[in-house]
């Protein structure tokens, strides 16, 4: 196997965003992961994950890879695979962005696209389908991102030293969008074992299970689940926020708005929680945020009005009326322990 410069997820800035909630005494600093390579977080996830495989002699060059994805892990793996010489499918559903779909066959990869069962779990069908797929074809294995303990680890050795790093450490909140959990149960490590006083935000989506939250309808991929993966079991954020997905479309738009950073649904939900939370807090709070991922994926669906209007049933609220609708204190039914 031929080394590359490409394998490894880069370092990305961390930089101070001062124009996103300019009235508020806070300094905010954003982890600027969608310029990774791959265009997400899930390029470390995705190193981790494979790494694993290849120690552990459970996946050798030329092999097979079949995972569940809701679009950014997928791409992630699409690339790293294809600069190790392995083959990979991605098991989707129909809420995937056909862009990120397109991305990853650019890559090379096979698309299964799992249809929604008539239990609407979507989650649970694509994993059943990566089990008929690993059957089907002996030597295949998968990455379990719900499961494999080098999804936090990867975000442990690598996300949570380079925020410290990039903000100077000393934070007071960091906030992090859910699914698998596993950037949230890394950086949750990272934070105890340092013995740092920060405190983890989760952001979930309304219709998550994650959290004690009631499974319902979810059409932006990337947040919340469907059935509880095994990683959850171990998460424990200090405060959970979840949130409809009209906020979520909202928060991006602000984002993109007031600091030009272009990110998918779930950076707009935590731009939308830390609306909430930014009332309650002391002057001088320190926060960081995860910018999980690109939103160019995203422009028919979370940029496109049209769409906003005909599947979300409401306004999109583009600047600068999204910063009176985001900058509301959280109830307490907003902000709950884990």
């Amino acid at each position: 196997m031929k080394d590359s410069g490409t394998l490894h997820p880069f370092v990305t800035p961390t930089v101070k965003v001062s124009r996103l909630y300019e009235s508020y005494d806070a300094e905010i600093y954003a982890k600027l992961d969608l310029l990774q390579l791959a265009g997400s977080t899930k390029e470390r996830t995705a190193h981790g994950l494979i790494e694993e495989l290849l120690r552990s002699d459970q996946l050798r060059p030329g092999g097979m890879i079949i995972e569940s994805t809701s679009g950014n892990l997928g791409i992630a793996l699409a690339r790293q695979c294809v600069v190790r010489g392995i083959r990979f499918t991605a098991v989707v559903d129909e809420n995937a962005n056909a862009l990120a779909l397109e991305l990853m066959r650019a890559y090379g990869a096979t698309v299964d696209l799992v249809e929604t069962p008539a239990d609407g779990n979507k989650l649970a069908a694509r994993r059943r389908r990566v089990q008929e797929l690993l059957s089907a074809n002996p030597g295949s294995v998968t990455t379990n991102q719900y499961g494999a303990p080098a999804n936090p680890r990867a975000h442990y050795e690598s996300t949570m030293p380079e925020i410290m790093a990039g903000s100077g450490g000393d934070l007071d909140y960091l906030f992090i969008a859910t699914s698998t959990t596993g950037t949230l149960l890394g950086c949750q490590h990272y934070i105890r074992e340092h013995g740092l006083n920060t405190k983890v935000v989760a952001v979930d989506s309304v219709g998550s299970v994650l959290f004690g939250g009631q499974s319902g309808i979810r059409r932006l991929p990337g947040l919340g689940a469907g059935v509880l993966p095994e990683l959850a079991a171990g998460a424990e954020p200090d405060l959970v926020f979840q949130m409809e997905e009209i906020e979520m479309v909202r928060g991006c738009r602000l984002l993109a708005s007031r600091e030009g950073i272009l990110a998918g649904a779930s950076t707009g939900a935590i731009v939308a929680a830390m609306g909430k939370l930014l009332p309650s807090l002391e002057p001088g709070a320190r926060i960081a945020f995860m910018v999980h991922d690109t939103g160019v994926p995203y422009l028919e669906t979370v940029y496109n009005d049209a769409w906003v209007r005909a599947t979300l049933n409401a306004e999109p609220h583009a600047h600068p009326l999204v910063q009176a609708t985001l900058g509301q204190p959280a109830s307490a039914e907003e902000v709950t322990g884990p």
